[in-house]
């Protein structure tokens, strides 16, 4: 089936038919082994190239077309639910704008380092959250996906747990979840404590152990440490682009560890005694040139390898806008390159797994492997 016709099936019928039936009685996550295929291919913020991002939509497509974990971004509401958006700001990704009701919610505040103005999801309760409905986030980029815009929900990272579950059995395979907790330190400031009430929601769910088909991220270093004392399940340590900054909690707690001293043969082997994988921009693996095409690899993953690390670099997109010169299929910005050259590069550079925005991609160039 094309890929139009899963998302047409998916949008109008099927995945209405999906959400609103029963999940089937799967194995529990924690008594199966997991085994992964090589690279990983984890549908960044769902299938967010075709459809918009943090969606029972986006991640339904991604299940469909082979993705091994869907990953969504998490943030908090006023009354303490856990939701799928890329930030706690509201008005890039949902229709809060248009909500009459809300416009005295609009406020200018500062989040790890930045004055940002806006909706935020601290200010609304999940009752508030689920009247709005999901917007393509750049729009300019991807046309077809703002057709869909006012189609779906703001889902909940249970709803999103309910999904997986419910799509593993018609797939028959492990589908994984692969959750960045955001702004934590910001929302810690708040009273909103996010960890614990992620780990909670893994093992309510029965993902407990090592072998569960999860991944927790963030790019701060503080609550990872904390995640380690609090669950098996495995950790990853995400990497600014510009390494000359400071994880959020560290610029909180005043100390002068920077991304740069992180990826150093040293600060990976700090890293690893904490976390399980490393998800570093690309660029930290294959620098850009001047001119736009690709450079020379770098050490990094052969240095995360040698500290016990996974490497699981972000993000890989198709259209020109995102792509390498020499992979741009021509000038303008959102029609589709070679992106499946740019991926042949950094899987010869060594990574182990990658996040896509379409995760077909990478998923058709590996080829056939094997899901326990």
């Amino acid at each position: 089936m094309s890929l139009t016709g899963v998302l047409l099936l998916l949008t109008v019928g099927g995945l209405t038919i999906v959400l609103a039936a029963p999940a089937a009685k799967t194995e529990n996550p924690d008594s199966r082994e997991y085994k992964s295929c090589s690279p990983v291919v984890i549908a960044h913020r769902g299938a967010s190239g075709y459809v918009p991002e943090h969606t029972l939509g986006s991640y339904a497509l991604a299940i469909t077309i082979g993705a091994d974990f869907v990953e969504p971004d998490l943030v908090i509401t006023k009354d303490g639910h856990l939701i799928a958006r890329h930030d706690n700001e509201l008005g890039l990704t949902t229709d809060v704008g248009s909500h009459p009701e809300f416009a005295d919610r609009y406020r200018t505040q500062w989040v790890d380092g930045k004055q940002i103005s806006g909706w935020f999801t601290e200010d609304f309760t999940l009752e508030e959250i689920k009247t709005l409905r999901a917007i393509e986030r750049i729009p300019d980029i991807r046309p077809g996906n703002a057709r869909m815009d006012g189609i779906f929900e703001v889902p909940t990272f249970q709803e999103i747990i309910d999904l997986v579950k419910s799509m593993e059995p018609s797939q028959k395979r492990n589908i994984g979840i692969y959750p960045e907790i955001k702004h934590s330190t910001h929302f810690e400031q708040l009273g909103l404590k996010m960890e614990e009430l992620v780990v909670n929601t893994f093992h309510a769910n029965g993902y407990r152990g090592f072998e569960a088909p999860v991944y927790i991220q963030s790019f701060e270093v503080s609550n990872l440490k904390e995640l380690r004392a609090l669950t098996d399940l495995k950790l990853l340590q995400l990497y600014e682009s510009d390494v000359t900054l400071r994880p959020a909690d560290q610029v909180a707690r005043n100390t002068n560890l920077t991304y740069a001293k992180m990826l150093t043969p040293e600060g990976l082997k700090e890293v690893a005694k904490y976390a399980n994988a490393v998800g570093p921009d690309k660029s930290l693996i294959i620098p850009r040139n001047n001119d736009n095409t690709l450079g020379e690899p770098t050490s990094f993953v052969a240095d995360a390898h040698n500290a016990g690390l996974q490497v699981h670099p972000y993000t890989f997109r198709a259209e020109n806008e995102f792509l390498p010169k020499e992979f741009k299929s021509d000038s303008s910005r959102n029609a589709r390159g070679n992106l499946k050259g740019e991926i042949e590069a950094f899987i010869a550079a060594g990574i182990d797994g990658l996040f896509a925005d379409q995760p077909d991609v990478p998923v058709i160039l590996r080829g056939k492997c094997s899901h326990n």
